[in-house]
C-alpha cells in the first residue's frame, strides 16, 4: 500500500492540469476545479508521508 500514493502523485503530475499555472482564483473556481485541487493536495500529502524517512526514537 505504501507504493500507491507516490505512484498516484506522479500520474497526477503527468495527466491532470496544473491550476496554479493558470492562476485560478479559488473564490471564483468551479466545483470541479476545487475538487481537483483538493484531490491533488490529498494525494501529494499522503505521498510525502510515505516517501520521507521515519524519525528514529531514542
Amino acid at each position: 500500500m505504501n507504493w500507491m500514493f507516490p505512484l498516484l502523485a506522479k500520474a497526477n503530475k503527468l495527466i491532470l492540469p496544473s491550476l496554479t499555472k493558470k492562476r485560478i482564483d479559488l473564490a471564483k473556481a468551479a466545483r470541479w476545479q476545487i475538487w481537483l485541487i483538493g484531490y491533488r493536495y490529498y494525494v501529494t500529502s499522503r505521498a510525502l508521508d510515505y516517501t520521507q524517512p521515519k524519525s528514529i526514537k531514542n
